[in-house]
């Protein structure tokens, strides 16, 4: 298995800051079944809500592994930036 790197995932989600807590945890049950099918490939850090947008924390071997899981679990990608793993 590759190395996997970190990520930053923007998703621009219209409405996505006023969503109920049902409508983020079935976000949350597609993305795990997502992350389920992927397998390794990608891990699912922590995540931030906020107004239109949320901002998602990944390790993934590749971008191709997060657009996969974007497929998969129907949520959009915006922007993926890679973050380095260690800031001095």
């Amino acid at each position: 298995m590759a190395q996997l790197r970190r990520f930053m995932i923007e998703r621009g989600i219209p409405g996505v800051g006023n969503f109920s807590t049902t409508e983020l945890c079935g976000a949350a049950r597609a993305s795990n079944q997502a992350l389920e099918t992927i397998g390794p490939a990608i891990q699912w850090q922590h995540s931030y809500v906020a107004g239109d947008k949320t901002f998602c924390v990944y390790l993934a071997e590749s971008e191709e592994a997060i657009r996969r899981h974007s497929e998969l679990s129907g949520i959009p990608v915006t922007a993926i930036t890679e973050v380095p793993l260690s800031i001095r």
